[in-house]
């Protein structure tokens, strides 16, 4: 990346009185040094690498998770195989403690594959670290996730949900770009995408690939900022974050949500809508394209009530819905589906 960075602003949790008010509808990242500061694993990472990989194996209970395994020549990041037709890593169902051995093993070699165990329910597979590793401000049914790993880059990506991620063991940069700058991060397909998040196929760290000349304006435009054990960062929905790792052993905690203003009016994820918009949408003659963008912003996007001159008991689906109310409006989409 050429040029200085923008850092992503930056708080202290200071006494702990964080509260999740300070996160939700800020629209913007916040790095937060020192939140985790206590927890036990950022206190055995701070001993040593070994001590880390050693307390936590102790608390394995032997459940298998996700691994990907990468051969040497890929630099550790996370992608596409030269063919586009697969991807450039195995996939593994290993056990954490398989996984810190195999880490342990690569550490010892000078040209190491990428090993990143990804995305794993703590509850599942380390669930005696559930009670000392909390984050007060959020309610404890939103279940925290482990993700373990040496130099493994995971490329530009979005999430549908508010995220709190926390460093426990090693260095992370992390690099945010705003939902805007999708049209400079060159995303390769939604339907068939590593590991399920649609990626950034235009590699950060060459900025001059000819065949991705808008990255610049997206590189002029990140936010960056590198966390250490005990920090963490919150990742609004939908802003693009590009994660390397950048030690022999790192290790992350995170928590998604996502608020639902009515229950049960959302899916949990909004990806099908997105392609369904694409189908129904992207082949159409420009001024019919224009037509239901202006639909989309008037129901769906604008800020004004597009219901507002309706009697309230006549509102249908713009108004507030019973259970039953939404089920039918679930059939009638799938009649037009």
């Amino acid at each position: 990346m050429s040029g200085a960075p923008v850092a992503i602003e930056e708080c202290r949790d200071g006494d702990g009185s964080f509260a999740l008010a300070d996160l939700v509808g800020r629209a913007r990242p916040l790095v937060i040094r020192g939140l985790c500061r206590d927890w036990p694993m950022v206190a055995w990472a701070r001993q040593s690498d070994d001590a880390f990989a050693r307390e936590l194996a102790r608390r394995d209970n032997g459940s298998e998770v996700d691994a990907l395994l990468l051969p040497p020549g890929e630099g550790g990041v996370i992608g596409y195989n030269t063919a586009f037709d697969g991807f450039n890593y195995e996939h593994h169902r290993v056990s954490i403690g398989q996984g810190l051995q195999r880490l342990a093993q690569y550490s010892r070699q000078p040209e190491a594959p990428g090993l990143a165990m990804q995305s794993a329910l703590i509850a599942d597979c380390l669930p005696g670290l559930l009670d000392e590793h909390a984050i007060p401000f959020l309610d404890r049914s939103i279940q925290p996730r482990i993700w373990i790993g040496n130099q493994v880059t995971t490329p530009a990506h979005f999430d549908e949900y508010h995220n709190v991620a926390c460093v426990v063991c090693g260095v992370r940069r992390f690099t945010l770009f705003a939902p805007e700058q999708a049209r400079n991060l060159y995303v390769g397909p939604l339907d068939f995408a590593p590991t399920g998040a649609a990626i950034g196929i235009a590699r950060l760290d060459r900025p001059d690939d000819p065949r991705f000349p808008r990255l610049k304006l997206a590189l002029a435009a990140a936010q960056v900022a590198e966390l250490h054990p005990g920090d963490a960062i919150y990742i609004p929905p939908m802003w693009w974050h590009h994660v390397e790792s950048l030690q022999r052993i790192n290790a992350l905690v995170n928590y998604w949500w996502r608020p639902i203003p009515a229950a049960g009016h959302a899916p949990d994820t909004a990806l099908g809508v997105l392609m369904h918009c694409i189908l129904a949408f992207r082949s159409l003659p420009p001024a019919e394209r224009a037509a239901w963008r202006e639909l989309l912003d008037y129901y769906v996007f604008g800020d004004e009530d597009p219901a507002a001159h309706l009697p309230a008991d006549r509102r249908g689906i713009l108004g507030p819905l019973t259970l039953g109310q939404l089920a039918e409006a679930r059939a009638s989409i799938r009649r037009y589906l």
